[in-house]
């Protein structure tokens, strides 16, 4: 989310001069930061329309709200979307369904139906859950929840080519991984393919909620009033979102972007040839780091005590994804700060 870091002055400055101008004047009305906003994403990405929403979750349920209305409109009423196994778009009711998380399906019963789960990087597991009610297949082109696991470039050409052989839609959900985080602008441009609709959050606001949910005219079927909420394209986050953009943009961030990540990776590769760890993955600024044992929990804390925020999406499993305008001396502090909490905590875990 702080995707330049804590309070970082374009952002700031942004939101400081248009707070002293207007705030919100409620969504029935235009306003002059989401009409640029809009087109910042529009003319960067493909897609030809936006709506604005508060957080990933809600941008993925626009986007399930689109497909299924699509559906009623030009597939007889189908209404299934295909997802998969371990995903993560959201904790809402319908997003938890869509999602594959362990447990999630028995956590809060009934689910809302229509979401059949596949496995990534397995075509035949997607073509085995298609029926008369698909209308969509849904995914992340990177799994962060499950510790950065990545579609490869051949799967998502190979579901572009079946959505298009079957007429159906194919959703890009770019909460995590779009907005610069896999050193491209979106992470599926990287195989080549246009999702018809793709859902932004997290990075897009620098640390205010917004998200975005876009959409190629060909399936932009709401009609006024289908989709809306109180805060959505506020003028205050979206001029948030703006300076990000406008900054991600900027000549040679992405490069650098892609830069850290590599030096990032080396870094990891190293730390787990020398603590005798597992595989390290790596999409641009989004990192996982296998630990070969359950320990992931125990390395947050001691990290943590030590000045060194990371995330364990799984057990075993480091995640880390540091601000995109990372220094070269902050993620070689943050590597030793790294190492010297995995020995600490497995230090203790031998002697007890």
């Amino acid at each position: 989310m702080n995707c330049l870091g804590h309070s970082p002055a374009p952002v700031v400055r942004a939101i400081a001069e248009q707070a002293a101008t207007l705030i919100n004047p409620s969504p029935a009305f235009y306003n002059a930061p989401a009409l640029e906003l809009a087109g910042l994403l529009t003319a960067n990405s493909g897609f030809d329309q936006v709506f604005f929403a508060s957080s990933g979750a809600e941008a993925n349920e626009g986007a399930i709200k689109l497909a299924r209305k699509w559906g009623q409109l030009h597939k007889g009423g189908a209404h299934e979307i295909v997802t998969f196994v371990d995903a993560f778009h959201g904790r809402t009711l319908a997003t938890m369904s869509a999602s594959g998380k362990p447990g999630w399906d028995v956590l809060f019963r009934p689910q809302v139906e229509g979401f059949p789960k596949a496995r990534l990087n397995d075509i035949d597991s997607v073509v085995a859950c298609l029926g008369p009610k698909t209308v969509a297949i849904m995914l992340e082109p990177v799994q962060g929840e499950a510790g950065v696991i990545p579609a490869s470039p051949e799967f998502l050409r190979a579901l572009r080519a079946l959505c298009d052989a079957q007429g159906l839609l194919l959703i890009a959900d770019e909460v995590q991984t779009g907005c610069g985080r896999t050193g491209t602008l979106f992470a599926h441009t990287q195989a080549g393919i246009a999702p018809d609709i793709m859902t932004l959050g997290k990075g897009l606001g620098g640390g205010v909620p917004l998200a975005a949910l876009l959409a190629k005219a060909s399936v932009s079927c709401f009609s006024p009033g289908d989709q809306g909420g109180t805060y959505c394209g506020n003028p205050l986050v979206c001029a948030a979102g703006s300076a990000v953009l406008k900054t991600l943009l900027g000549d040679g961030f992405l490069a650098r972007v892609r830069q850290a990540g590599e030096r990032f990776a080396a870094g990891l590769a190293e730390i787990s040839l020398a603590e005798g760890l597992g595989e390290v993955r790596q999409a641009g600024l989004l990192l996982a780091l296998e630990l070969g044992r359950a320990s992931a929990a125990g390395v947050v804390e001691l990290a943590r005590e030590d000045g060194l925020l990371i995330n364990a999406p799984r057990p075993h499993c480091l995640r880390l994804m540091p601000p995109l305008n990372s220094s070269d001396a902050e993620i070689d502090a943050g590597l030793a700060l790294l190492q010297a909490s995995i020995r600490r905590a497995h230090a203790s875990a031998d002697l007890a």
